[in-house]
């Protein structure tokens, strides 16, 4: 250790941090307030690094380059799809409709054109941030043996799709993001052999960057958080609290009362449980994600592959292939439908003849959705010593270690690396 890491942990030894949650986004703050000084202990009701949750069963895409939020203007247009076709590619199940509907106006304002301009512009900054923070990472965990630098290749079926795709690559090209736009199968096989010549034009961003297992991953930076002295908690957190005007943050637990200095709230798609808790409702959604891996030998993949007119991707996991996506709107507490699952697992054989799909393990896990696709990173109104990190929807393993960088900024009280004020609590 630095001599440098060795003054701040010594500057900041004596103080406390609770963080609420154990996936990438609580694991990734942890290490990061290891490195500034803090004393860390993580809660969680679930296993450290378990297969059930998104940070483990998710595409494992550092998606930089995806900086276009999911309510696009227009987007609303097409929502009585959804119901009509409950297993497309963005639906919402007709029993959960009603309960979404104020959430579904909030992702309708977020949608106009100004708004969605906002919005590409701040999650363009969080995403320059996120990869070099996730660099960081890397050199200090020494993690570059659990990447795949290949990039990632958008496919269209026809001008007319790609046609309509141009204004993202617009955009792309405005935010400094580098790609090569592909216009014939020729093309695309020679980045990826064996795929259906249906697919005629692509878009190929070379700087994207894939985990080989998402699982994987996320324990090895759970494994380094424990070797560096990190403690945790497997309880259940029912509320927070805070002592006096700036006392400790108080946590009541299934298992009694825990204090810290801070406390974070990083739980994903429990988040605003606990931030109701503190009177700070928080319109958080559930985007359930579906997928199936197959084993190794199932296809020669050579990058990241993305559907766009499909709503899936397909991406390399521990040899094998993973085949998931889609976004289905129904909260927590509805069984997951499988069918979702073996659609796309079709549809994939379809577009890669030669895919393998025996031997498949179906997954759904939540992706804690906020209405204008960004996350909350700010400070409680109510409890100056708890900070929000929660709402990363489809971008938690993309965006963790810059959000670590930014929520220990905030609670050292130093200014953070971009403006935060898009990603504030008061926005809603």
């Amino acid at each position: 250790m630095s001599q440098t890491k060795v003054e701040q942990r010594a500057d900041r030894g004596s103080e406390s941090v609770a963080v609420v949650g154990s996936g990438i986004i609580g694991i990734s703050i942890g290490l990061r307030l290891q490195q500034r000084g803090y004393s860390v202990c993580l809660y969680d009701r679930e296993p450290l690094a378990s297969d059930a949750r998104a940070s483990a069963g998710n595409a494992g895409a550092f998606a930089f380059t995806d900086v276009m939020p999911l309510a696009t203007p227009g987007i609303m247009r097409r929502a009585p799809k959804w119901l009509i076709d409950p297993l497309g590619p963005l639906s919402i199940p007709p029993r959960y409709a009603l309960k979404i509907a104020p959430w579904m106006l909030r992702f309708w304002r977020a949608s106009q054109r100004d708004r969605y301009a906002a919005g590409v512009a701040a999650q363009s900054r969080l995403m320059a941030l996120s990869r070099e923070a996730l660099e960081r990472v890397v050199t200090d965990v020494s993690a570059e043996n659990l990447l795949l630098r290949q990039g990632q290749l958008q496919l269209y079926e026809g001008e007319a799709e790609f046609r309509a795709s141009v204004p993202e690559w617009d955009l792309r090209r405005d935010h400094g993001i580098p790609f090569d736009l592909l216009h014939s199968p020729d093309d695309i096989a020679a980045l990826q052999p064996g795929l259906n010549p249906r697919f005629t034009h692509g878009g190929y961003t070379p700087t994207w960057i894939n985990v080989v297992d998402p699982q994987a991953w996320t324990q090895h930076l759970a494994q380094t958080f424990l070797e560096r002295g990190g403690t945790v908690e497997r309880l259940s957190v029912q509320a927070l609290a805070q002592e006096g005007g700036d006392g400790s943050a108080v946590l009541h637990t299934d298992q009694g009362l825990r204090r810290a200095d801070y406390a974070v709230v990083a739980a994903g798609a429990f988040s605003h449980h606990l931030s109701r808790t503190l009177g700070e409702p928080v319109p958080l959604e559930t985007e359930r994600g579906y997928n199936t891996t197959l084993p190794a030998g199932a296809f020669d993949l050579r990058l990241h592959l993305t559907f766009s007119g499909h709503g899936f991707v397909v991406t390399s996991n521990k040899g094998g292939v993973r085949v998931g996506g889609a976004v289905e709107l129904g909260g927590l507490d509805l069984p997951p439908d499988y069918r979702r699952s073996d659609i796309l697992l079709n549809k994939a054989a379809q577009f890669m003849p030669g895919l393998k799909t025996e031997g498949g393990q179906r997954w759904m896990g939540f992706r804690p959705s906020l209405p204008d696709s960004m996350p909350l990173i700010d400070r409680s109104a109510r409890a100056s010593r708890v900070i929000y990190a929660f709402g990363h929807g489809h971008s938690g393993l993309t965006q963790a270690a810059a959000t670590a960088e930014i929520v220990a900024d905030l609670i050292a009280r130093a200014t953070p690396a971009i403006d935060l004020f898009p990603f504030r609590l008061a926005r809603f």
